[in-house]
């Protein structure tokens, strides 16, 4: 997939994000990457030929204080390359695309992987 094709699915899936958490996503970098590296799968807990999809890096809403101010906006990097090769259907990898951003952004809320499954996020 060419990558404007997949950054516009992106773009489409932050739509979707209800009105009273769209107002935070400018606190928040996406970044589109080719693939994680090494050091992406071990802040993971991921093995080296582990896949993973999206990674958020950064200190959730739920954990600010007063005191949290003067840094740098937190990243969500999104993974092109493992989603296309697990994902060749591209129905399929529109829906995985759109889930994966979305639970990127569920963390960067608080929200918990526990909680994510629980909301068909996992």
């Amino acid at each position: 997939m060419e990558r404007a094709r997949f950054i516009e699915l992106i773009r489409q899936a932050l739509r979707d994000v209800p009105p009273p958490f769209k107002q935070h996503l400018g606190e928040v970098d996406i970044v589109v990457k080719r693939r994680p590296t090494r050091e992406d799968l071990r802040q993971a807990d991921l093995a080296p030929d582990e896949s993973m999809y999206g990674f958020y890096r950064g200190i959730p809403l739920t954990e600010r204080d007063s005191g949290y101010n003067m840094v740098a906006p937190d990243v969500i990097d999104i993974y092109q390359e493992p989603l296309e090769e697990d994902f060749p259907d591209e129905s399929e990898l529109i829906a995985e695309i759109r889930a994966t951003v979305l639970h990127e952004i569920g963390h960067f809320f608080g929200i918990d992987d526990d909680r994510l499954d629980e909301l068909g996020l996992g």
